[in-house]
């Protein structure tokens, strides 16, 4: 750490912050143009920057909660713009551009699509770069999991996790906490019997004990081990929740959501 990926027309550099915070910033070579995803600490994204030479151009805010807008204000003295959900933005510090789902964002030589991903919060937005195969999404989606459900619903969350589990396999998903390893302790209590998920743990756990981040993930690994989308596909899941064959599939998920905020494994 930090890590470089290069994609298509941009690089991602990937940073600590925080406590268990991701940083990210993404850079097209070719315009100049770079962009922060949130912003954890403005401290740790100016030193990023400088250490690359990059001079920041956007912030793509994901959500309103502090620990992904607090550093808005001192970074946007660069001269930056800063883009958020349209339905957060009494709460995003120093928003300029209000999206709403379905928007395009122009970012250097690429676009971005944003999906609604509301369920962490009621407006939480997603920045697919499809030209790229990334997904930077915040705390909507992560490694093995998904963000609490603080301001929406089941049915709203499920539903936005199914729009991400509709991406290609080869999706890059950018998210932005470090709680993979505590993650697979859940998914494993719920679907033992998943080898891909029980192979998986097992890469986990060599990665943190040399420190190494598990993020980025996929779509694809997510799809074969998340338990968080995979409330339809897995009777052995479903069972281990308490759900019944009754139960529709936003039920499900709810009871999934509520399993993982009581474990204590």
């Amino acid at each position: 750490m930090p890590a470089t990926v290069k994609h298509s027309t941009f690089e991602v550099s990937q940073f600590p912050c925080l406590d268990d915070n991701y940083g990210y910033l993404i850079h097209d070579p070719e315009t100049g143009d770079t962009a922060a995803i949130d912003t954890p600490n403005a401290k740790a994204y100016t030193d990023e920057l400088n250490k690359r030479g990059w001079k920041l151009s956007h912030i793509f805010c994901t959500h309103h909660h502090w620990d992904h807008t607090g550093g808005n204000l001192d970074l946007k003295t660069q001269g930056v713009t800063i883009y958020g959900a349209e339905s957060e933005a009494s709460k995003i510090p120093g928003i300029d551009v209000q999206l709403k789902p379905d928007d395009i964002v122009t970012f250097g030589k690429t676009q971005a699509n944003i999906i609604d991903v509301g369920g962490h919060t009621l407006g939480h937005i997603a920045f697919h770069f499809s030209q790229n195969e990334a997904l930077f999404c915040g705390d909507a989606l992560f490694a093995l999991g998904c963000g609490k459900m603080f301001e929406g619903t089941p049915p709203q969350f499920w539903n936005s996790l199914q729009r991400l589990r509709n991406l290609p396999d080869a999706t890059a998903v950018y998210c932005a906490h470090e709680y993979t390893a505590s993650n697979a302790k859940f998914a494993v209590s719920v679907e033992p019997g998943n080898k891909d998920l029980i192979k998986r743990n097992q890469e986990i756990i060599e990665l943190r004990l040399r420190s190494e981040p598990t993020i980025p993930t996929t779509i694809g690994l997510e799809k074969q081990t998340n338990p968080f989308l995979r409330g339809d596909i897995s009777a052995e899941i479903r069972k281990n929740v308490g759900a019944t064959d009754d139960d529709g599939l936003e039920v499900v998920f709810g009871k999934i959501r509520k399993a993982k905020d009581t474990f204590r494994g």
